[in-house]
């Protein structure tokens, strides 16, 4: 018997501003695996106060059903006059207690300790989005109580001054070096979002891409993008039956002890055995099982 933790899914993930209380409404009946209520980027400062109050009111309300419900909050420099909106986010948060708080502009290790030290026991998501974050991929990984590395692509674009184009080339170091730190300190590894919406195969393209590098999801900007990330995200029926063959060859008698079997004309190592159970895993996750 399998007795490995099952994983979440977390293929996708939608950005709402705390201050529209339709969407946050919608949000609980829509099919993505997470609600990111944004304080941040997506609210206005004069609308601060109230984000933070909606997005309490939203944890305490429940009825996401499954979908992880994470808060991204306001960067601890940020500040008007004598009253620090991200350290008054993290203060009401603690409280309310949301599945996980996303951090923003954070740097290394060091700096998610100061978000640490006013969670408490919190999980926390960082975002990787600065310059000096993807120079210290590895630092900021192994941060206590971290649980996600989330890219932000618009605001690292904005300060490498890159023109990402629809492949994303720019990125495609910091990408794969993201995974590699995320799998390094077992943690989750969440894609950028896509700012076209209306461009339905760059879109999926860019689905398809991050999967390949490995990310468990993608962040999004529209419900109509969840429905492909899914599908993007989600282990095909071929890759869960061929899980499945992988799993049952293992199991029987005659490769007990080998590390190596044959299986569909493909020698399969016990590398792949421990892929078809992730594989397997998180479909039964998808599932619901």
């Amino acid at each position: 018997m399998d007795i490995r933790p099952r994983p979440r899914p977390r293929r996708s993930a939608l950005y709402m501003p705390a201050t529209n209380a339709k969407a946050i409404a919608k949000a609980r009946t829509l099919p993505c695996d997470v609600v990111i209520l944004d304080l941040e980027d997506a609210v206005a400062p004069a609308a601060k106060h109230d984000a933070r109050a909606a997005a309490v009111a939203a944890v305490g309300e429940g009825g996401f059903g499954r979908r992880e419900l994470v808060i991204r909050v306001n960067a601890l420099s940020t500040a008007v006059g004598v009253a620090a909106w991200g350290e008054e986010d993290c203060r009401a948060l603690v409280a309310a207690r949301p599945d996980a708080v996303l951090i923003p502009k954070v740097d290394d290790a060091r700096a998610v300790a100061a978000y640490r030290a006013l969670l408490g026991d919190l999980p926390i998501w960082a975002m990787v989005e600065t310059a000096r974050a993807v120079l210290r991929l590895d630092d900021l990984a192994a941060a206590p109580g971290l649980a996600a590395l989330v890219v932000g692509t618009n605001d690292l674009a904005k300060e490498l001054r890159a023109t990402p184009g629809r492949d994303r080339l720019p990125f495609h170091g910091f990408l794969a070096q993201t995974v590699a730190a995320a799998r390094a300190h077992g943690l989750a590894a969440i894609d950028g979002v896509c700012n076209a919406i209306d461009d339905v195969d760059g879109f999926a393209a860019e689905c398809d891409q991050g999967a390949r590098f490995g990310f468990d999801g993608k962040t999004l900007i529209h419900p109509s993008q969840i429905a492909p990330c899914n599908g993007a995200f989600s282990p095909t029926a071929a890759a869960i039956a061929w899980a499945r063959r992988v799993v049952a060859a293992f199991a029987a008698p005659a490769a007990a002890d080998h590390g190596v079997i044959r299986v569909d004309g493909a020698m399969v190592e016990r590398l792949h055995w421990e892929q078809a159970h992730q594989t397997l895993a998180i479909a039964r996750a998808i599932a619901g099982e």
